[in-house]
């Protein structure tokens, strides 16, 4: 009986066709002896942990002859089953449960710590520029009474007479 599943596994192997995804080939040996299981989250057989999407196309673990042990003794009744066994079932086709898949991860610290370095970096950087690199402003943006008679000259001058200082309304 051994050889009969042994043989019908190789030529079920040799026999199968290759998947065709748009990346290219994904052959038997990409995805090792895994069952595929469904047709997954776009139609590839890829695994993807998703909690909108629990249904990935193929299992997690290889069938290993453990894992195939307890599948078949899974086809029975199931309250003969230890709870060992059904965790055992469980991780063999999934990699981890909802709760682990929605726990928070921390991630939001290192994006929060980038994030305020890349902002004092730039504090930091403005500053330099300001007391080393640029130079005093001009005295007439400083002084209200050149200020004043440069807009009269500005007036003088008729700058930008349609719309600006001039215009007449």
């Amino acid at each position: 009986m051994i050889i009969e599943t042994m043989t019908g596994r190789l030529f079920a192997n040799r026999f199968r066709p290759v998947i065709i995804q748009s990346r290219g080939l994904l052959t038997e040996d990409r995805i090792g002896n895994r069952d595929i299981v469904g047709f997954g989250y776009n139609g590839e057989p890829t695994y993807l942990d998703r909690s909108d999407f629990p249904m990935p196309a193929i299992r997690w673990q290889e069938n290993t002859p453990d894992v195939m042990a307890l599948r078949e003794k899974e086809k029975g009744d199931w309250k003969k089953l230890s709870l060992e066994e059904k965790k055992a079932l469980y991780r063999a086709s999934f990699r981890q449960t909802f709760s682990e898949m929605d726990a928070p991860t921390g991630e939001w610290k290192g994006i929060l710590g980038l994030s305020m370095l890349i902002l004092s970096s730039g504090i930091w950087l403005y500053l330099y520029f300001k007391v080393f690199a640029y130079q005093d402003l001009p005295k007439t943006l400083t002084d209200p009474e050149r200020r004043l008679a440069q807009l009269d000259r500005m007036k003088k001058l008729d700058v930008n007479p349609i719309e600006g200082l001039c215009a007449r309304k």
